[in-house]
């Protein structure tokens, strides 16, 4: 059984910012996309280079799990690459994997492209953007990995394929954190990016990219043409965020405690590359 995260204790400049009215007020200056880009200017200047030993003391990581570089600012840090072979991809056949680190939520989609989460009905047509594109996963499976700041914030391709139809969908940017999931429609209000992956094994898979609050850049390398399976797909900068998956009808058999653990109100830990469920029908 994987590592079940539960609800964190809710700090209390997010019980303001979400729960008060005049936090509300607030939240709409700083959810504004001009303040986490000018946020993001200073964690990617000389300047920031000096929160990076506090914030490696703070959180308790373990820096040799990563390849040594010389960081120039803080942002060059927090996009920090680990070693490879602390993070290898199940290469079995049917193997289904994460696309990078994080804590998984589940849904499935149905009555009417709708899949819900946090309490809130979300309709996949307006994340994706696109009706006919949003029809393509009638049926299908909503895969939720929320990145917490100190996850490894790279992501990759999880087969073999070819990338299309990439689009950034603008909207505010608010904190992934749970206090802001159960108060706001964060994952159709943020600045997105969606990409049309089709892949060699499990057909037509859309991967949306979620900006959070001061993280004012997505960064994907490929957003069009071929890829490889294990390549990495981009990358985010300072804060936490999120990676959705939108997998069609019967191509993935997801395994169960995903949605178990989702029913409890609970996240399940994994890791990139982990095998996190079964391609359908292979033979």
């Amino acid at each position: 059984m994987r590592e079940k995260r539960e609800k964190p204790v809710t700090p209390g400049s997010l019980r303001f910012l979400y729960g008060t009215k005049f936090g509300s007020l607030v939240l709409r200056l700083i959810s504004r996309r001009w303040l986490s880009k000018l946020a993001g200017k200073y964690m990617s200047s000389r300047l920031s280079k000096r929160k990076i030993k506090k914030y490696i003391e703070k959180h308790g990581i373990d820096m040799s799990c990563f390849i040594e570089e010389d960081y120039k600012c803080f942002n060059d840090f927090f996009t920090r690459r680990i070693k490879p072979e602390l993070r290898p991809f199940d290469t079995d056949s049917d193997a289904f994997v994460s696309p990078c680190d994080g804590s998984v939520s589940a849904y499935k989609i149905e009555d009417g492209l709708k899949f819900n989460a946090k309490g809130f009905d979300y309709d996949v047509q307006t994340l994706v953007g696109d009706a006919e594109l949003a029809a393509m996963y009638d049926g299908g499976l909503c895969i939720v990995f929320r990145l917490a700041v100190t996850d490894y914030h790279r992501y990759f391709f999880i087969d073999d394929g070819t990338a299309s139809g990439n689009k950034f969908i603008k909207g505010r940017l608010h904190t992934v954190q749970p206090a802001a999931l159960e108060k706001r429609r964060v994952f159709t209000e943020n600045c997105r990016e969606v990409t049309v992956l089709d892949t060699a094994r499990f057909g037509k898979i859309t991967q949306v990219e979620i900006g959070a609050m001061m993280v004012g850049r997505i960064s994907n390398n490929i957003k069009e043409g071929a890829f490889a399976f294990g390549e990495e797909k981009g990358k985010f900068d300072f804060g936490g965020s999120t990676v959705i998956l939108l997998v069609q009808k019967d191509r993935v058999e997801l395994d169960a405690e995903f949605f178990d653990n989702t029913a409890d109100d609970c996240e399940t830990v994994v890791k990139c590359g982990e095998r996190i469920g079964t391609l359908i029908g292979n033979e």
